[in-house]
């Protein structure tokens, strides 16, 4: 496609197909380009694809991609935003901007740092907040929020991944973060995860649970839980009925909007399907995205 290749340092990790799963394919356990962009809108597609890639795979001909054609932080809904510019640090997990009212913002875990970035980023609004979801996704927390002036936050069991954490959630009851933000802990992926719940309409999922092309539906990717899928049950089981939202926004795996009652059906029909769901070793190449 006009000289665009994906290079051999790709991890599969899905992150491009997510922009642009029509213009960017799954070929032998890696991307592959398919096809060049029709349009303005699947060129800006293909290049949020292009600039999210977390190890910056997906190359063209001259080298490097135009950086003038870079859309990040883009817009997913007036309320939030994408960061893209994954980090390898991160397990090339997804970050995002979430816009309060007040004109100030929170971003819910950490793109790839550097100084112009986060200059970026903060044009959007005032930065109060850092909010981690777990531990695999802290790497460039501190600093996003030393150079905001912003509290860094995680949960108690993932504190040794964040120990200089401004605010530290304690137990499972949910907590407040500020006006319309609700932490709920979701310990399963890990021992400290998070889900952070806004205005009842977004879900910041991190690794607990996402949208799947392929099932088109919400799932937990069992296969790489860290902690415990019992555990996920449970914190399923007793978080379910307590949140309510339209967007699911994961670290891994795609995002989606429902209306927010099929969203509640589909959320406790995961958690009964989780509940069946038995320990079994970390398998990364077992996740059908």
């Amino acid at each position: 496609m006009d000289g665009w290749y994906v290079d051999d340092r790709c991890t599969n990790c899905d992150v491009a197909r997510q922009f642009a799963p029509d213009l960017i394919g799954e070929v032998e356990g890696r991307s592959e380009v398919l096809r060049a962009p029709g349009d303005t809108s699947e060129s800006r597609r293909f290049h949020a694809a292009v600039f999210a890639c977390p190890t910056r795979s997906i190359r063209p001909a001259s080298g490097r991609p135009d950086s003038a054609l870079d859309p990040f932080p883009m817009a997913l809904d007036d309320g939030v935003l994408i960061c893209g510019h994954n980090s390898r640090r991160t397990a090339g997990a997804n970050s995002y901007l979430l816009l309060r009212p007040s004109g100030t913002a929170m971003m819910i875990d950490t793109p790839r740092w550097s100084r112009e970035l986060a200059e970026r980023y903060s044009a959007s609004g005032r930065i109060t907040d850092v909010l981690l979801t777990h531990r695999d996704h802290a790497a460039h927390g501190r600093q996003y929020a030393d150079h905001f002036g912003a509290s860094l936050w995680i949960h108690e069991g993932d504190l040794d991944a964040a120990p200089d954490a401004d605010q530290v959630i304690r137990g499972l009851d949910p907590v407040r973060i500020a006006d319309g933000v609700t932490a709920h802990p979701l310990p399963g992926h890990t021992r400290g995860s998070v889900l952070y719940l806004a205005d009842d309409r977004y879900c910041f999922s991190g690794d607990s649970f996402y949208w799947s092309r392929a099932a088109n539906d919400l799932e937990v990717a069992d296969s790489v839980t860290w902690y415990s899928i019992e555990e996920l049950a449970a914190s399923l089981t007793r978080t379910a009925d307590l949140v309510r939202f339209e967007w699911v926004l994961p670290g891994h795996g795609d995002r989606h909007r429902l209306h927010a009652d099929e969203m509640a059906q589909r959320l406790r029909a995961l958690t009964q399907r989780t509940q069946l769901l038995r320990p079994r070793p970390i398998d990364f190449t077992a996740i059908r995205w």
